[in-house]
């Protein structure tokens, strides 16, 4: 197969393009296709990410799952390049490739040395429209999605996830897991497939992010060219699904296999575009460690945390963490704990709630939060150093907010005052707004406490 060129045509850029500071620009093709391009000259790598505006909150009941199994599919070849030919191709001219869907998207990555980023445009463009769904791999997958699923039921985190969102959602499709469940992927057909590729896989459903070593009005051109003659699809359908407000505390168990019991509580929590979010981003840190914008980066130990210490050092858990995920949509705050052997959930729930309340009593102080947002700036600026994060972020801020959500992240953090805190805490970690969980090892249920 004949690989495209890499010599640079010029060309009028795209139409409405808007120069950002910090070398970002902005554009949009007629059809509708978002670009945001970032110059970055310090290696001579280039990174594409192209995020379409879909995944597990698009879907509803009968197809949960069908995002994730359309990713899938992404990579059994196109009319242009077949499925041998996209590993071969970007390993071949020394890149890397991937894609993952999540709650309110799906992306594909490819990171190549800045000359062969023709490559990468030249494929994703290829299997946005051309897609083939061949019944055969229609069918190996859906055996390999459900052994996959199969595999994340032998995992209590995932059993103990699952069960949590769909007793704290009864309205918004937040409430099922990326993956979808079984009785679905066995259910869901080719032409499910098919259509609901062709309603959400277009370039007015979709953005493009790019970042590496190039000239970005060469860039926009090479994108203009192989994008803007693709047709726009009708108006994908809108979520409306709005969860009413929690009114009362929700408690899940699950028993299972293993030696170790797991306490989880999960909190409603606003959405990522909301005006308390950065003050639950300072909260986290304060209660769990710093995790910075971590969908790539790592997170910086939490020995130093509110709830480290309450529960790691006073022997009641091995571990604990949270996670606030930033969303289209209010979805959760979550608080998790593997209990300690020998301790009761009840025990460490107890003790969780207590650090909890001491906190929306008491308050933090102005030096405690100064000491996270330190360490959070740390972790942002880790997992956003490379081409390929920078495109990553890019891409997620302009799918759930705008590219300023991530380019004002760190200035926003900064002006969250302890009071702010203190706030957000006594709004949000309710016992009126929380979803408890437990997961009981077999053999320990009588140990529980409950």
């Amino acid at each position: 197969m004949t690989k495209p060129s890499s010599k640079i045509t010029r060309k009028p850029a795209p139409r409405r393009i808007t120069r950002l500071d910090d070398g970002i620009v902005r554009a949009k093709l007629p059809n509708g296709l978002r670009v945001i391009a970032k110059e970055m000259h310090a290696a001579p790598v280039a990174a594409l990410c192209v995020w379409y505006c879909v995944g597990s909150r698009n879907e509803h009941g009968g197809i949960t799952g069908i995002s994730h199994w359309v990713e899938h599919m992404m990579f059994k070849g196109a009319r242009k390049y077949s499925e041998a030919d996209l590993d071969r191709l970007i390993s071949r001219n020394g890149g890397v490739n991937n894609a993952f869907t999540w709650l309110d998207f799906t992306a594909y990555y490819e990171t190549l040395p800045a000359d062969k980023i023709a490559l990468a445009l030249d494929l994703e463009a290829d299997r946005m429209v051309n897609a083939r769904f061949d019944n055969r791999e229609v069918a190996r997958e859906r055996d390999v999605i459900l052994n996959e699923r199969q595999m994340y039921e032998n995992s209590p985190g995932f059993r103990l996830s699952e069960e949590i969102q769909a007793a704290a959602f009864k309205v918004h499709p937040y409430g099922h897991e990326i993956i979808g469940y079984a009785c679905d992927l066995q259910a869901i057909t080719r032409e499910d497939l098919y259509t609901y590729y062709r309603r959400y896989y277009a370039p007015n459903n979709a953005v493009i992010a790019i970042a590496g070593d190039f000239d970005v009005r060469d860039i926009l051109g090479r994108i203009e060219r192989r994008f803007g003659r693709l047709k726009p699809a009708p108006q994908a359908p809108p979520v409306n699904a709005s969860e009413p407000p929690q009114k009362g505390e929700r408690r899940v168990v699950v028993r299972g296999e293993g030696d170790t019991d797991y306490l989880a509580l999960a909190f409603h929590a606003p959405e990522a575009t909301h005006a308390d979010y950065m003050a639950l981003v300072a909260l986290d840190s304060v209660l769990c460690g710093a995790s910075g914008l971590s969908f790539f980066g790592g997170g910086a130990s939490n020995r130093s945390s509110r709830l480290s210490k309450a529960l790691v050092d006073a022997g009641y858990a091995a571990d604990v963490g949270g996670g606030l995920v930033p969303t289209i949509d209010p979805f959760l705050y979550t608080l998790q704990a593997t209990v300690m052997s020998g301790k009761k959930v009840v025990e460490v729930e107890e003790r969780l709630w207590g650090e909890l309340d001491r906190v929306k009593r008491d308050g933090v102080t102005r030096a405690e939060l100064d000491k996270a947002i330190k360490q959070t700036r740390a972790q942002v600026a880790f997992s956003t150093e490379t081409v390929t994060n920078q495109a990553f972020w890019l891409g997620f801020s302009e799918v759930i907010a705008d590219y300023t959500w991530f380019t004002t992240f760190l200035e926003r953090l900064m002006c969250v005052s302890p009071e702010d805190v203190v706030r957000v805490a006594n709004c949000y970690l309710t016992r009126d707004n929380v979803t408890v969980g437990y997961y009981l090892a077999q053999g320990k249920a009588e140990r529980s406490g409950r």
